[in-house]
């Protein structure tokens, strides 16, 4: 049950398990129990998908086939939803966020901060003794909710795991890692109830691990922790400053003091509903995916490390909780919003002269960031050009998971006369001022998110900087001009907004024939009167319809299936001292290419098939009728 703590005249709830939290939603309308039995292949990731769409409520599905274990999903589906969990915590957390970032308030007024001080105190995590509810039964990787999300998935994956793994040189809970990094747990070459894949991709806390245990040559010990209070999922989340502990965090943020103990050599989560425990060994990998991720597309095939699994652990009545992820927004665009929430304006502190950042969820994270800095640096230069701006881009792509961006767009401004979090204002703010024959910075040969197939490798592609500054040096085309028009081998073109334009010409027939395209585009821009600078970018498309129909579109077509360095020609463009400029609009070639990954898309058997939970008399028939 939920505890209550009193302190300072307020009750202040504590969540000691899932359930807890699921009965308090419930309580409150934000749950529906679906009693109908459900498959988890493919058909509980169709019903989360829409229930979502709809900001539905979070699920509990209490029959679940195969599995005698129930399973939640949508618990983060809506930031209110995620307010309401955290009601009695959020400001607190959100204290002790500004506090690192003005530690001198503390000194000012100490005794307005008492309260902030008595609740870090949950951030010691609590060795326990005796049995831990999570170890109530041992089960095996087939007992659980073996849960397929999309048609060509490899296999069950855990989407909710909280992977925790310690340092060979630190060992103990103080300089452990806590990460979210997805399991495959049945597929491929996996021994059945053996083996299960670990995925991680870069700048992560466990691949720094792994790295040393491999040196030592030993194996990793890891354990993964799924379900448990809500805090301690999104703690796994928290994008957090070196040296500060996952589960630290996770005992502020739910009230409560993060319960653990040792196991066989395992550090096992108390409050856990499940905990799998398991060995990876230096070199040995195995074959792990596909899995529809939440760029929209299948992540493929590749190697990755096994976990020899030592044992399961579940707690009498455990829940398993999961997610879906796909093209954006899924539940994960609602935990983005929460970290925003909590952190607040962490990272500008952290960075000088930086005001707004804005990684873009329609286009996937980190394909496309958005920027607003100071330039401060030449105030008596006669022209104003990026140079403190080029400082700050290269302090953000060399911060944490943000140098996994692969488009940095930045400006100076003041919000909110412009601000990162309304796009297209943001967009059109910058191609006003921008000048394309100097503002285009690339970075090529190399890393980039490991989900973006739009690169020349694994982890492997490029990335741009459009960095624009001073007064505003146009006005932008709301009509697409003439010359666009005459381009060759076109076949629709769309006005985006206002600068920008989709077009649809042939499907993408290698570099060598867009090369001669943008020859010949080059030629109608020169030889027309009405060319002028009114359109600033040229989206190349396989659909223009579809991409100018809304933002959400635009960007998730254009910065997902772009790699800068080799994607990126511009009309009547020009290489001067290794540098790449156009006089013309600036080109973006985002058509599918052979070597991309699929796109994940429902499966429209299984989806009528649930059709039967929304019509009446079915569990979920309040949502939305069909």
């Amino acid at each position: 049950m939920a505890t209550f703590r009193k302190a300072n005249c307020y009750l202040i709830m504590r969540y000691s398990s899932l359930e807890d939290c699921l009965i308090d939603l419930e309580k409150n309308g934000q749950l529906v129990r679906i009693r109908e039995e459900v498959d988890p292949f493919l058909e509980m990731a169709a019903i989360h998908a829409r229930v979502y769409a709809v900001n539905g409520p979070a699920l509990l599905f209490e029959n679940v086939k195969g599995s005698k274990f129930r399973a939640a999903s949508n618990i983060f589906g809506t930031l209110d939803r995620s307010r309401f969990i955290f009601r009695d915590t959020l400001e607190t957390v959100q204290r002790l966020v500004a506090l690192r970032n003005q530690p001198m308030d503390v000194l000012k007024s100490p005794l307005a901060h008492l309260s902030t001080a008595w609740a870090a105190l949950n951030a010691l995590p609590k060795k326990s003794s005796g049995n831990l509810p999570v170890c109530y039964q041992e089960i095996q990787i087939s007992d659980l909710p073996l849960i397929h999300h999309w048609p060509m998935d490899g296999g069950a994956f855990v989407t909710l795991p909280q992977v925790y793994s310690e340092d060979l040189d630190y060992p103990g809970i103080d300089q452990s890692n806590l990460g979210m990094y997805r399991i495959q747990l049945t597929g491929n070459e996996y021994i059945p109830n053996k083996e299960i894949g670990l995925h991680y991709q870069l700048h992560r806390g466990i691949g720094v691990h792994q790295t040393k245990a491999n040196n030592a040559g030993l194996p990793l010990r890891v354990s993964c922790f799924v379900g448990g209070p809500p805090s301690h999922t999104v703690a796994a989340v928290m994008p957090l400053p070196e040296g500060i502990s996952e589960l630290k965090f996770a005992g502020v943020l739910g009230g409560r003091r993060f319960r653990y103990q040792y196991r066989d050599g395992y550090c096992i989560s108390g409050d856990a509903d499940f905990v799998i425990t398991g060995e990876v060994y230096p070199g040995e990998n195995k074959i792990e995916g596909p899995f529809g991720d939440h760029l929209g597309y299948y992540s493929l095939q590749h190697p990755f490390p096994v976990m020899r699994v030592h044992k399961v652990y579940a707690r009498k009545n455990a829940i398993w909780p999961f997610t879906v992820v796909g093209r954006p927004p899924q539940e994960d665009t609602s935990f983005g919003q929460l970290i925003h929430e909590i952190t607040g304006d962490a990272l500008p502190a952290e960075i000088p002269g930086l005001r707004e950042v804005h990684d873009v969820d329609a286009a996937g994270v980190h394909p496309l960031l958005l920027a607003i800095g100071s330039e401060r640096y030449t105030p008596y230069a006669p022209t104003a050009r990026p140079a403190e701006l080029l400082t700050i881009a290269n302090h953000i792509l060399g911060t944490g998971q943000l140098s996994l961006a692969k488009f940095l767009f930045i400006t100076a401004g003041t919000p909110p006369e412009i601000t990162t979090h309304t796009v297209s204002q943001f967009f059109q703010f910058l191609l006003e001022r921008v000048n394309l024959e100097q503002d285009l910075h690339f970075y090529t040969q190399t890393t980039m998110d490991t989900l973006d197939y739009s690169g020349s490798g694994l982890n492997s592609g490029s990335k741009l900087v459009v960095a624009a500054y001073g007064e505003e040096k146009r006005k932008l085309s709301s009509e697409i001009p003439n010359w666009i028009t005459q381009l060759p081998q076109l076949t629709h073109a769309k006005l985006v907004m206002p600068g920008i334009v989709a077009i649809q010409t042939t499907g993408y027939d290698g570099e060598d024939k867009r090369q001669q395209w943008v020859r010949q585009a080059t030629e109608c821009f020169k030889s027309t009167a009405d060319a002028g600078n009114g359109i600033m970018m040229l989206v190349l498309c396989d659909d223009a319809e579809f991409t100018a129909t809304s933002m959400r579109n635009f960007m998730w077509v254009t910065f997902t299936r772009c790699n800068p360095s080799h994607d990126i020609d511009g009309i009547d463009s020009f290489t001067r001292h290794k540098h790449f400029g156009c006089r013309g609009p600036m080109l973006i070639d985002a058509r599918i290419k052979p070597h991309h990954a699929p796109t994940v898309e429902m499966d429209p058997v299984v989806e009528k098939r649930i059709e039967k939970l929304f019509v009446r008399g079915g569990s979920l028939s309040g949502i939305f009728k069909i």
